[in-house]
């Protein structure tokens, strides 16, 4: 028998579950769907990331489902802290939205399921047999869009630093976000004089007239 599963029966045919949220309504729904199945046992229910990384600490659940958007420490966050100590604890991220990004980074953290809140109770629970048997259960929409999203901006990143210098690429990313030059100059240790040097390059290979297209330029290229 592979490990997974010794780890999954070790208390029996039960499977046991730390469930995290930070809304008492949403927690109270999702324990309420995991308890319709005899086979599933909720150990502990949590309304915070603190409270989530010392019920995993203390009952060593086979699996985890953990909500995504929490005051701080988040999912993503508890997630982080987790595989810094070597936790192999696996965990199914449930998020009402999440940005392509964090998406990718879940991944990356090794999450072993990732679900919509809006799931229906037969998928919550095939999930959570599937990912407590050693397997995975990654909705293809939000992992294929963020993927796609990934990839689009890795091109565009390649185009932009075929044409601008770090440093530019650095300029071009605050002014995106709003910065004037001033503040540019003092984050960057450099005069405002050089700011303008750099903004009068910038424009000149990407062949663009103002700050207003600049912004245009940034947003289009994902450096936002």
């Amino acid at each position: 028998m592979p490990p997974d599963a010794h780890r999954a029966e070790r208390s029996g045919d039960r499977i046991r579950l730390v469930v995290v949220d930070d809304h008492p309504v949403v927690l109270a729904g999702l324990v309420q769907i995991l308890e319709t199945d005899a086979d599933l046992q909720v150990v502990e229910r949590c309304t915070s990331g603190t409270a989530a990384l010392a019920a995993i600490a203390a009952h060593q659940p086979d699996v985890v489902l953990l909500d995504v958007q929490m005051p701080p420490p988040n999912g993503l966050a508890v997630l982080r802290e987790l595989r810094q100590h070597g936790s192999e604890t696996r965990v199914i991220l449930l998020t009402a939205s999440l940005h392509d990004d964090d998406v990718m980074q879940a991944v990356r953290l090794g999450i072993r399921g990732l679900l919509p809140k809006e799931a229906l109770t037969d998928d919550v629970i095939k999930c959570v047999r599937v990912v407590a048997s050693g397997g995975t259960c990654l909705d293809p929409t939000l992992v294929g869009k963020a993927m796609a999203a990934l990839l689009t901006r890795e091109a565009a990143m390649r185009e932009v630093s075929s044409v601008l210098t770090p440093r530019e690429i650095n300029v071009v990313e605050m002014v995106a976000r709003g910065l004037r030059n001033r503040e540019i100059a003092e984050r960057l240790f450099v005069s405002e004089g050089t700011i303008k040097v750099h903004l009068h390059h910038i424009y000149e290979k990407l062949g663009i007239a103002n700050r207003e297209q600049l912004v245009a330029y940034a947003r289009d290229k994902g450096l936002t």
